[in-house]
């Protein structure tokens, strides 16, 4: 067991606890931390409770790797109703646990499609020829007015 509460803390490093493998109660409540990376969590094999509670929560797209990791470990997440939002203000004391995928959909990254790709494909060499031929002409209309 290990409790860190009350510590101020504001970044934990995904290989803080990597050391402590048989670690199976965690508790990061009322520090500083607005972000914790899944990859800290993910060190901890034999972790049956977290508290995570009182802390400065940034709910933006950040936060998606956490909430995801929290969602697939519900049981270990103790006091889960006190997991709140602080920024963004219009967020503020909103639990973390209530959002659903839906709310992250702004967050999701989107990829171009085929058409995207062909046309990049057809315009930059097309754009370095076009850029080829003008200097060359104007390099002319040049060479030839001062001669």
């Amino acid at each position: 067991e290990l409790d860190l509460s009350y510590n101020y803390l504001t970044v934990l490093a995904p290989e803080t606890f990597l050391p402590l493998t048989s670690l199976a109660t965690l508790n990061l409540g009322s520090n500083r931390l607005g972000e914790l990376e899944p990859e800290v969590l993910r060190a901890l094999p034999q972790l049956r409770a977290l508290l995570l509670q009182d802390n400065p929560w940034v709910c933006s797209c950040s936060i998606l790797p956490l909430w995801r990791w929290l969602s697939h470990n519900r049981e270990k997440v103790q006091e889960k109703s006190l997991l709140l939002c602080r920024v963004p203000e219009q967020l503020n004391k909103f639990p973390i646990m209530a959002f659903g995928n839906e709310s992250f959909r702004q967050c999701q990254e989107t990829s171009l499609s085929a058409q995207h790709y062909i046309a990049f494909l057809i315009i930059g060499p097309f754009s370095f020829m076009a850029s080829i031929f003008f200097c060359t002409f104007m390099g002319s209309i040049t060479v030839i007015y001062h001669n």
